[in-house]
């Protein structure tokens, strides 16, 4: 797209109207560009593509702690001194009771997420019986969140009628050896591409305020779209003690809102997630659901604290937007 000496709604016009930025185009005016106006265009962008809705999905952690990858980011690595609960994959009745909870107060999907590389052996046996369960007894769309899986697992998991497949880039290529070195950047885009021939919609973003740069956040964005990816969560690093990152200081409001912008631009039509450090944004990412993002993580979650599914429809319907709730 030429995109020189245009402004950024006139660019927003020309991605509505079909074209698309490239990763070769002067994308200079993401970066320059007054907040503002950049986030009116990516609103513009929104608007056109996704409408009023917002898209609310809700996680539950199925298996906790004991990771044997080294990511420096989390605190379910076993490298890592961060105190939380560790525990083996939980009941099914567990899952179900919060999965129905969950339902009834409103949230459009549900996802189990567990720690580890890959979820294998037993636990993966009793993950697919759950999901079975929960496919019987809940109308709401099904997620799931389990590493690097092969493809006889995708296929196994794709019949219990799970939709979706949540798996992070994380960041841009460049930039990914500098937080995990026991997997590759390939491991997790081949996951990816395993995971959309299997036929599952795959849910795939990153983490913003890791040490990367405006650059990385901008090539991360082009490799999601070069992905096809649908939904993609914005998570702002939210450093916890006992992690490499610890120390990390959070990033400001306008650098989380800009990369949402960002991200619109880059994405047009896929639903931009807010996730972790939502309470970074003022009002919970309220000017964030006007200006690019189209969807979030809600619910009582220790990285998104603060919110709840219903505080999120409240605040949803002040601001003219719906998540299909009656």
């Amino acid at each position: 797209m030429e995109s020189k000496n245009l402004t950024a709604m006139e660019i927003a016009e020309k991605i509505i109207a079909g074209e698309r930025l490239k990763p070769a185009d002067d994308l200079k005016f993401l970066l320059e560009v007054p907040l503002e106006e950049l986030q009116r265009g990516a609103g513009l962008i929104q608007k056109h593509f996704c409408g009023n809705h917002i898209d609310l999905c809700t996680i539950i952690n199925g298996k906790s702690g004991r990771c044997g990858e080294n990511c420096k980011y989390c605190a379910q690595s076993k490298n890592h001194h961060t105190g939380i609960d560790e525990y083996k994959f939980l009941p099914t009745n567990e899952i179900l009771a919060v999965a129905k909870m969950n339902e009834k107060a409103g949230v459009n999907r549900f996802s189990i997420v567990t720690s580890g590389r890959a979820l294998s052996g037993d636990d993966f046996e009793k993950a697919i019986e759950t999901y079975k369960i929960l496919r019987e007894n809940l109308k709401i769309d099904l997620c799931a969140s389990h590493g690097i899986l092969n493809a006889e697992q995708f296929k196994k998991l794709r019949e219990t009628d799970v939709t979706s497949y949540h798996h992070n880039i994380e960041t841009s290529r460049r930039f990914f050896p500098q937080i995990c070195t026991s997997h590759t950047y390939d491991d997790r885009i081949n996951t990816i591409k395993i995971a959309q021939a299997a036929g599952f919609n795959v849910c795939s973003g990153g983490i913003i305020g890791m040490g990367e740069t405006w650059q990385d956040r901008i090539d991360m964005a082009f490799e999601l779209a070069n992905l096809k990816i649908k939904s993609i969560p914005i998570n702002a690093l939210m450093a916890v003690k006992g992690t490499p990152l610890e120390n990390t200081p959070p990033l400001s409001a306008d650098e989380i809102l800009r990369t949402v912008a960002i991200f619109r631009f880059i994405n047009p039509t896929a639903n931009i997630r807010l996730a972790a450090g939502r309470k970074l944004l003022p009002d919970f990412g309220a000017s964030a659901f006007l200006y690019g993002a189209s969807a979030s993580i809600t619910g009582n979650m220790l990285t998104t604290s603060g919110t709840t599914i219903k505080s999120d429809i409240e605040l949803l319907k002040k601001l003219g937007l719906n998540s299909g709730v009656v």
